[in-house]
């Protein structure tokens, strides 16, 4: 793999305490916390730009609707007070949130994206990245989603969903790499 740019920023998306609310479903990829701590702990010793993303919902009943438990963020995965904190309420972090001026006022051209879920905030993240011309690095590890029906009521495992929401955003708008590529 290339090296990272010295200036490439960690972009870590949705990884809130509501995240683990049992009425999402049966999740893949266990360790993506575990991945995401690990990176976030590089970035932070190499002194890169870090830049949490936290959703807030517009629906009432949701785990991310303002003032609930679900909206902050896992106690594992805090930001520091020196560290960017960018608020959503769509799945895309460069949605009205100003994520695409932060970078260029920054001269930021790569973005490292984990968190979920992949196969929504995590890939609508990534594809306008890459549409925006910025230098894309998805890491699959540091990533999870949910068993998804689909339209027909076929029920597609997490694991499924994620490699096919991955191998999408491999075919125009990231690289998508393991997190031990990035720490060796």
């Amino acid at each position: 793999m290339e090296p990272l740019a010295i200036n490439a920023a960690l972009v870590i998306i949705d990884m809130q305490k509501g995240m683990s609310d049992p009425t999402l479903g049966r999740r893949n990829n266990p360790d993506a916390e575990l991945r995401m701590q690990q990176l976030l702990t590089a970035w932070r010793q190499a002194q890169r730009p870090i830049i949490h993303v936290r959703h807030i919902s517009r629906s009432p009943g949701s785990v991310f609707w303002p003032g609930q438990p679900g909206c902050e963020f896992q106690d594992a995965l805090q930001p520091l007070a020196h560290e960017q904190v960018m608020e959503k309420n769509v799945p895309d972090a460069f949605i009205t949130t100003g994520l695409e001026r932060w970078l260029h006022t920054r001269s930021i051209r790569q973005v490292v994206i984990v968190g979920v879920i992949t196969n929504n905030s995590v890939e609508a993240t990534a594809r306008s990245a890459g549409n925006l011309g910025f230098d894309v690095i998805v890491v699959a590890d540091a990533c999870f989603t949910f068993d998804q029906t689909d339209l027909s009521g076929r029920l597609w495992p997490a694991e499924d969903v994620h490699a096919l929401s991955l191998s999408n955003l491999a075919m125009d708008y990231a690289r998508v790499v393991e997190a031990q590529a990035l720490l060796a």
